[in-house]
Formats: structure tokens, sequence, C-alpha cells
């Protein structure tokens, strides 16, 4: 679907955002920034600015910023444009569904869709769901990755959205090349499995999770299959790993 240069984001190795390379704001020192300020300067003229008011709102939360922070998921500079979408997650209004998923599905840039998946999750809409899994089907693996823990937030929506959500979710933990996205997935079976009955969506998830922790080379993603089998409290989950365990399997 995307073809990123991989100087921009490596598709299989650079998981984080610049967002993530930040310092953190010293506590120490107080609020770092006056929110009557940062709305004034989300609209300036000068790129640095915009992207230091944009990043203000990652931490402050004020709804007067939504609109002019939707219009910056379009601004030239995409790290404008990725503080735009963190602010976003962190500011979540209906408003802004409809221009994120917008721009999750025109954006050249691996750093602003990541960020704009992160946002999604925390909006907790229904429209979030198809792109959220468009995104973990088709994407680059950092955006694959976080779309699998952000489709967590199906359990927040409803019933509907949680039916929807885990057939694609147990399709990448079976499939995706990449450990990270397999264990993710995982985890998000262990959550989206807590809000189902004992039917045959759950007794799917279920099967999966058992599969993986069975058959997975990569310990990290036994680890994490095991993990949400346990919370779940399943009978058959807990037979297998006792029985594996029993066995030596899991060492």
């Amino acid at each position: 679907m995307y073809d990123d240069d991989l100087t921009t984001l490596d598709a299989d190795l650079d998981l984080e955002s610049p967002l993530d390379r930040m310092a953190p704001v010293d506590e120490a020192q107080g609020p770092q920034y006056d929110p009557d300020q940062m709305l004034l300067l989300l609209s300036s003229s000068e790129t640095p600015q915009r992207m230091l008011a944009a990043r203000a709102f990652c931490e402050l939360q004020d709804e007067r910023a939504i609109p002019q922070l939707i219009g910056l998921l379009s601004d030239p500079c995409p790290l404008v444009r990725v503080s735009a979408a963190y602010a976003l997650g962190r500011n979540p209004g209906e408003t802004a569904i409809a221009s994120l998923i917008a721009r999750l599905n025109q954006d050249w840039n691996g750093y602003v869709r990541k960020g704009i998946v992160w946002a999604l999750g925390n909006c907790h809409d229904e429209r979030s769901t198809e792109p959220l899994i468009d995104a973990l089907k088709t994407d680059i693996s950092a955006v694959r990755l976080w779309a699998a823990s952000a489709l967590a937030q199906a359990a927040g929506v409803g019933y509907a959205a949680v039916l929807k959500a885990l057939p694609p979710l147990i399709e990448a933990l079976r499939r995706d090349p990449i450990a990270a996205v397999r264990s993710n997935c995982a985890w998000t079976i262990g959550e989206l499995c807590q809000e189902l009955p004992s039917n045959v969506v759950y007794a799917t998830a279920i099967d999966a999770l058992i599969e993986s922790f069975a058959e997975e080379e990569e310990l990290g993603v036994r680890e994490d299959s095991r993990t949400a089998l346990l919370k779940l409290g399943d009978t058959r989950g807990l037979q297998t790993i006792e029985e594996l365990e029993q066995d030596g399997w899991f060492s």
C-alpha cells in the first residue's frame, strides 16, 4: 500500500517516532506551556512555532485547539503533522475522526501514519475500527505494531467492533512477519476476549492464543500469548499451559 523511503521510517526496525525521542518536560519547572499562547502559535507562519505549539498540546488538554490541530494534519512539514496527530490523540473529539482517517489514507510519511493510528485508538470511536484494521493488514511494520495495540479500543466501542477486530488480529498473530506485531496482537486479543461471552468467536480467539503459545518460535510472542491466556483464565488455555510446561516446552 505504501512505499516509504527508509530514511523516513525503516519499515522493519524503526518503531519509534521523533516525538518518542524528545526530552520529557521537567516537572520541577512547573507548567511549560501557556495554553493561550500555544493556541496563537498554532497558526504561526513559522514552521518551528507551529511544531512547538502542536507538541505542547500533546501535553495540554484544551478543546479549543482541536479545530486548528485538525488543520495542521495537512501542514507541509511532517513533524508538524505528526505532532498534530499526537495532540489530537491527547485531545480526542468526534470532529477530528474523519480528518484523521483521511490523513491516514493519504499521508506518505510513516511517522505521521503511526501517530494517527495512536490517535485513532485513543478516540474510542466506532469509525476508527476499519481504518485501524486496514493499517494492521497493509501498512509498514511500525504502523502495524501500533494498529495492533490501538485495536484494543474496540472493547470500549462495543460488541460489534470487537467482533470486527478479532479476525484480522488473529490472522496477524498467525501470519505477520514481525514478532513485535504478533506480540501486540496477542495482547489485544486477550483484552478483547474479556468482553466476549463463551461463543464461537471467543473459542476461535482462544485457539489462536493456544496455537501461538504452543507453536510460536519467538519467545516474546509466546510469553504474551501465555500472559493473555492466564489473564483470561480460560480452562482450555490453562490446561494447555500446564501440560506444555510440565513437558518442559516453555523454558
